[in-house]
């Protein structure tokens, strides 16, 4: 195995490819009891479209989802039952661009690993399973679409992306599920859990070759096919339509704003970290904005923002409970064009960079988040413990031009919540 020593966070990771082309990562976490296993595949919501065996296939929204609960199916029983039984604490989830399987354990670890890479890598349906699941999974999605936060946000994406998948919820609609058959999860299992489009991290204090020697033990031998994906057009940076007022059965108004940044295909942890900097600049709970907002009335502890990066597209977000959310929306724009014209104070700019530089190496004190972000790294093509190295790089004329390029008009759209009792009066 490959080790890349990390002086400055004081980390070491050991990496190898096996012949199958399945990454494996290990991180090394001597006098701990507790080890990690994160078994994914670079599959997740938004890729319904794709082409197996040279023809293209357009699959229904949800499927990775509704994919990821038909894995733990085995011909032996319940995978997850097994895991439990075996003192491991197993789970999944499903996101726009992967889905993982992963447990934690104190004990018997060895064997709870081949238990995870064998279901995950073979696949069990019938049609009475597949059947039965699509129910409990119709529930599980008007459970979601009753909750206002999911919805603002939904309506955002939908204002924002004309025909990206990314406006597309993970978990599909009630409709779409009912497509889904046993052959088309046989097809999506056959494209994308293939060893090559893979990766299993495992974090703890292991034993590195017996992970490679289980690993090559249950997995398939051959890596499988390249799969192309299509996700659309490339969206122009002007916002599909502006606002969508949506009404629910809630108690006070919800919104909100979203900013199209472009996608970007360079250095993509880099580009993440400058958003993620910018945000805190100008809407954090320690800015100037937020003081100003909130002294104001016009928003309280629910508003916050982000800025997130999903394939082919990225946005920064930001919103809350709010009775005047084009008010505050403005005030956003404002606040980033003063920044990008009078320039980042740079005492308030060290500090914000001190404090997400501090969050960062947190992180690395939580096993689940270092295997998300070793995942998400080695499927973007950047590695995630140089996060030193991109923090040094980035400088506060950074912030400004980010500020400038992308929080204005023409990238801007709102979504907007109001209760039922105000959208009838």
């Amino acid at each position: 195995m490959t080790k890349t020593e990390y002086p400055r966070i004081g980390e070491t990771v050991l990496t190898e490819t096996l012949p199958n082309g399945l990454r494996v990562v290990i991180v090394p976490k001597p006098g701990y009891r507790k080890r990690y296993a994160f078994f994914t595949t670079r599959y997740g919501g938004m890729d319904m479209r794709f082409k197996l065996d040279g023809v293209w296939h357009d699959t229904p929204a949800g499927i990775a989802h509704y994919l990821e609960h038909k894995m733990f199916d085995t011909e032996d029983g319940d995978a997850m039952q097994a895991l439990s039984l075996n003192g491991a604490e197993p789970n999944a989830f499903t996101a726009n661009s992967m889905t993982a399987y992963y447990f934690d354990c104190t004990e018997h670890f060895e064997e709870n690993l081949r238990v995870l890479l064998s279901f995950v890598s073979v696949p069990y349906f019938t049609q009475e399973s597949v059947d039965k699941e699509r129910g409990i999974i119709a529930q599980e999605i008007r459970m979601t679409e009753d909750g206002p936060d999911w919805r603002v946000y939904k309506n955002l994406l939908a204002c924002l992306y004309r025909s990206n998948p990314a406006r597309v919820p993970i978990a599909g609609t009630v409709e779409s599920i009912q497509e889904i058959t046993p052959e088309t999860l046989y097809a999506c299992h056959k494209a994308f859990y293939a060893p090559s489009n893979m990766l299993l991290c495992v974090v703890g204090n292991v034993d590195a070759d017996t992970v490679l020697s289980i690993a090559n033990e249950v997995l398939p031998a051959e890596p499988g096919e390249p799969i192309e994906r299509d996700y659309g057009a490339e969206e122009e940076l002007s916002v599909f339509q502006k606002s969508m007022t949506f009404p629910m059965e809630i108690a006070s108004p919800q919104f909100l704003v979203g900013f199209k940044c472009p996608a970007g295909d360079d250095d993509l942890f880099r580009q993440s970290l400058i958003g993620e900097l910018a945000c805190d600049i100008l809407l954090g709970d320690s800015s100037p904005l937020f003081m100003r907002l909130y002294d104001e009335g016009l928003i309280n502890g629910s508003f916050g923002g982000d800025f997130d990066q999903l394939p082919g597209v990225a946005y920064l977000f930001a919103g809350g409970e709010c009775k005047e959310p084009e008010k505050v929306s403005q005030a956003i724009m404002d606040e980033a064009a003063r920044l990008a014209r009078e320039g980042v104070d740079e005492t308030f700019y060290q500090q914000i960079r001190r404090a997400n530089f501090g969050a960062s190496l947190r992180s690395l004190g939580s096993f689940e988040n270092i295997a998300v972000g070793m995942a998400d790294g080695y499927f973007r093509g950047f590695d995630p413990y140089r996060f030193p190295e991109v923090y040094d790089s980035i400088t506060k004329a950074d912030i400004e031009a980010f500020l400038r390029e992308n929080i204005v008009e023409e990238r801007r759209a709102i979504s907007m919540l109001v209760p039922k009792s105000e959208a009838n009066a």
